[in-house]
């Protein structure tokens, strides 16, 4: 074992409104043996989020709670975060109805696909069954070869 595998794990959980309580049972369930956490909320007005303290209760353990306030452009707070992590535990925010891209909203997408680190995506609640996967672009023939 190297030193680097011997190490505790960083792993930031993005608290948001809404869908932090998939993303803190994720990281208790899912998270490397001996990790350390990270709570990380992005906000932007003057009154901290209360999701935050709750998204700790629930954790049940030590944690640091990171607490950024921004007047805009939050997703890139948090990828610019997520390079002191390990690991970032997002939940999805759109559409919980379908299996598809939509289930990611625009600033969660971004983090997604921009992040430092891996990145564990969770759903809120229950997946939706399979049966509502998006159907597939029409077909296109390709143009003869000459």
């Amino acid at each position: 074992m190297t030193e680097s595998d011997s190490r505790a794990r960083s792993v930031y959980i993005w608290v948001c409104e809404g869908t932090w309580r998939a993303s803190v049972d994720a990281a208790l369930s899912l998270a490397p043996a001996g990790a350390s956490f990270a709570l990380l909320h992005v906000s932007s007005g003057e009154v901290p989020d209360a999701a935050r303290g709750a998204a700790a209760r629930r954790l049940g353990r030590g944690c640091e709670k990171i607490e950024i306030q921004t007047h805009g452009h939050a997703e890139r707070v948090v990828v610019s975060a997520s390079a002191q992590a390990d690991l970032l535990i997002v939940a999805r925010d759109g559409d919980q109805a379908r299996l598809g891209p939509k289930s990611l909203g625009k600033t969660t997408r971004f983090v997604v696909d921009h992040a430092a680190c891996p990145v564990l995506l969770v759903w809120p609640r229950s997946a939706p069954d399979v049966a509502t996967i998006p159907p597939p672009p029409p077909h296109r023939p390709h143009p003869p070869d000459r």
